[in-house]
């Protein structure tokens, strides 16, 4: 090799070393800024008003006919068109801890809508386990009864006027207020706290409103699970989920380092989803309600699922049109 050729090859090498002490000390890598949130979360500012009004009191509902036994539904009804199929196809939600959720240990959905429905199956059937949960989000509650993807909609679903117009309801099953769920050093006590802040919700429901009508004006990102807000939470991309207090409580028992506090924003009941066009189905399932409510069923599922929420409650008074 050439005296020249050397003192290049030395040049280049120092000018390399150069450069990557340089970096080094004045370059230090830094990961890309990203946006956490999970697909199909959105900033809104208004939501489609899922109460409405001019239905009168949303959660009456028909009264229970003479209830014909397991196995025996009248001809052409609406259950015996289940009993054909098989099985009853439950709409239900596999996210929401305590009432619909996807046990890690053995991959069954339950939770204490399932358990309900699973009472409507057994007095079809005789039999609990004659049922098809089928998963679907809160969003698509409504139009899964109207395209007869499901028989009914056991899913935290709250009775209202403006659903009343495409669907129909049984009598209430549980009854809950709306509130805040925030991390244990959020400072956030109550809406008061809520100014500049950013709350989760989920996409079509009725919790929406409360929070989009707060004075506070807190910047609102709705999402498609109530999963979805927790793991916002825990990533500090949110400041505070707000719904019902179950659901809230559900939430809470996957990371005691969130809690529920504020003052009651909404009171809501849930009840079983059905079908324009199945009304006999609506009287059933409100009989086999009142069975649930009188013979210590209900309060057995309370404790079974619901313990975490404090001392069982009497269960929702049952309100009959007429």
């Amino acid at each position: 090799m050439s005296a020249r050729l050397r003192m290049l090859l030395l040049a280049a090498v120092a000018v390399l070393a150069a450069g990557c002490g340089q970096t080094a000390a004045s370059t230090p890598m830094q990961l890309p800024a990203e946006n956490l949130l999970p697909p199909g979360a959105s900033t809104i500012a208004g939501a489609p008003d899922q109460r409405g009004s001019g239905c009168g009191d949303p959660v009456a509902s028909l009264r229970p006919a003479a209830q014909p036994s397991p196995g025996n539904m009248p001809g052409g009804s609406a259950m015996a068109k289940i009993v054909q199929n098989g099985k009853l196809r439950v709409g239900v939600d596999q996210n929401s801890f305590m009432f619909g959720f996807r046990n890690p240990a053995t991959g069954q959905i339950e939770g204490f809508d399932i358990d309900i429905a699973r009472e409507i199956a057994r007095d079809i059937f005789g039999d609990p386990d004659r049922i098809e949960l089928r998963p679907i989000v809160s969003a698509q509650r409504v139009s899964a009864l109207q395209n007869g993807d499901v028989d009914i909609v056991v899913q935290t679903l709250s009775p209202t006027c403006e659903r009343r117009k495409s669907i129909e309801f049984s009598t209430s099953y549980f009854e809950s207020d709306q509130r805040l769920l925030v991390a244990n050093n959020s400072g956030i006590h109550s809406t008061a706290d809520l100014a500049g802040k950013r709350i989760c919700g989920v996409n079509g429901t009725i919790t929406l409103g409360p929070i989009l009508a707060l004075p506070q004006k807190p910047t609102v990102i709705a999402m498609n699970n109530w999963l979805d807000c927790l793991t916002a939470l825990q990533q500090a991309q949110v400041d505070a989920a707000s719904t019902d207090i179950p659901i809230l409580y559900g939430l809470q028992q996957q990371d005691p380092n969130l809690q529920v506090v504020g003052e009651s924003m909404a009171v809501d009941t849930y009840a079983v989803g059905i079908g324009q066009n199945a009304k006999d189905l609506v009287r059933f399932v409100n009989g086999v309600l009142e069975r649930v409510r009188g013979d210590g069923t209900w309060q057995r599922l309370y404790n079974n699922r619901l313990n975490a929420l404090g001392p069982m409650p009497a269960p929702p008074a049952p309100k009959y049109l007429g």
